[in-house]
């Protein structure tokens, strides 16, 4: 077979050719997550708390997602560098599997809870109502969510990044377009409100996931995508998971911590919890295109590591850092600078502008630290220690952010509950210092090209 782009090309080309296609797809896919709100926040406050209150089980979804992504990813590469087509055909086929198996679960989960999601946490019904419609219509349409990322990974675990660009940026448009069209009832189509949002959301994820479908069997000659007479493979299920299982946790912590702080701001006001959910979508645009270079980065280490190519591998990581918090201080001075026009672009009233612009300020200033933190997370992924991952998410946001978060609530002044967030980064920070440090001494330095 043809010499494989991952173990030859320059690193810094190859982390630029690898992320670059990742990260716009992903910028559009954060533009189209704005939009989204923008437009739902059209109907009034509520529909957009409604929204913002379902992000928990939309995250935990994406997290099961691309947490099996991840050990697929990791695993799937390796072989490759291994050489090992056999195993990694296999894998290719399991994650398939694992990725229907996953939208059986929120299928009957949106059918069964979402009610019960929304009760818990607020008593107007209006927000129920919004809620428990847009809620039920993602989960049971997850399946274009599930096999998108499923296919998507098999595309960049063998370095076909750019495709993966193509059908997430498609899937992006098509909701953009969707969105206004059946939220408002133009063109002749009926008027949908808020079910409208999570429809166009559907359709667009179903389009790109038949897109990845396509490029597999047309382009992807790296994997054989023979399903007939399949049958799931314990062992390769659970090298899957070894990585997939701590990155799940991990990111599915996010849906917790996020949960718990919408509790804790909702004794506050329902617009607090507006804020927060406009916070995270407005983050999205910041931390998408880190997500697209560590997409783009696991590949290269998994693959380099099988090969046993040791300066490869630390090349990748040092650019990996530097490019991360570059763009995380872009992040950082659009956040102080411009919170107010960000806030007015969902519509926000005085009162969300007076709540929302300091926390965007505060919020904003973990945001070089966590570039680094991204990077290093997903680093010990493509080692297959998906542990290490885990421990930092546990320690930053179960052990720090929301317990402070809820000391300072007690203090009464919304304000100080924001500096939860960098506090907790600062803490992860140290973490990942000494994490990396241990990689290093256990990986790296028995391998090729170093000391």
């Amino acid at each position: 077979m043809e010499e494989n782009k991952l173990g030859v090309m320059p690193i810094g080309k190859l982390l630029v050719n690898m992320s670059l296609p990742i990260m716009i797809s992903m910028l559009v896919q954060a533009l189209y997550n704005i939009v989204d709100s923008i437009f739902v926040a059209q109907i009034s406050e509520n529909a957009l708390t409604a929204v913002s209150l379902a992000f928990p089980v939309q995250n935990l979804m994406i997290s099961i997602a691309v947490g099996t992504g991840a050990g697929t990813n990791a695993l799937l590469s390796r072989s490759l560098g291994e050489g090992n087509f056999r195993k990694a055909n296999d894998v290719a086929t399991n994650s398939i599997f694992l990725g229907l198996l996953s939208f059986v679960t929120f299928l009957l989960l949106g059918l069964m809870f979402s009610r019960y999601y929304y009760v818990t946490q607020t008593t107007d019904m209006e927000i129920i109502g919004y809620g428990v419609s847009y809620l039920s219509i993602v989960c049971i349409g997850s399946i274009g969510k599930f096999m998108q990322i499923v296919f998507e990974r098999l595309l960049q675990a063998t370095g076909k990044t750019f495709y993966t660009m193509i059908t997430q940026g498609t899937g992006a448009i098509i909701n953009i377009i969707l969105d206004p069209i059946l939220i408002f009832g133009l063109l002749g189509m009926p008027k949908m409100g808020v079910a409208g949002a999570a429809i166009a959301t559907v359709i667009g994820q179903v389009v790109a996931a038949i897109m990845a479908v396509i490029f597999n069997i047309k382009v992807n000659k790296d994997l054989n995508l023979n399903v007939r007479g399949f049958r799931p493979q314990g062992d390769i299920i659970g090298e899957i998971y070894k990585v997939g299982v701590p990155s799940i946790a991990m990111r599915s912590i996010t849906s917790v911590t996020t949960y718990g702080i919408n509790n804790i701001l909702i004794n506050f006001s329902t617009t607090a919890t507006a804020v927060f959910g406009v916070y995270y979508k407005l983050q999205s645009f910041v931390l998408m295109p880190i997500f697209g270079l560590n997409n783009g980065m696991v590949p290269i280490i998994a693959y380099n590591y099988g090969a046993r190519s040791g300066e490869r591998v630390t090349q990748t990581i040092r650019l990996s850092i530097i490019y991360a918090v570059g763009i995380m201080l872009v992040g950082i001075v659009l956040m102080q600078v411009f919170p107010g026009e960000a806030l007015a672009l969902f519509n926000a009233s005085e009162d969300m502008l007076g709540i929302g612009i300091p926390a965007l300020r505060i919020i904003s200033l973990n945001f070089v630290f966590a570039g680094f933190c991204i990077v290093a997370s997903s680093v010990y992924q493509a080692f297959g220690n998906g542990l290490l991952s885990l421990l930092t998410a546990v320690s930053r946001q179960l052990l720090v952010l929301l317990p402070v978060a809820y000391v300072l609530s007690l203090f009464g002044d919304i304000t100080l509950i924001w500096w939860s967030f960098p506090i907790a980064e600062i803490v992860s920070v140290a973490l990942n210092i000494v994490f990396l440090q241990r990689i290093y001494r256990e990986k790296l330095l028995l391998m090729d090209g170093l000391p």
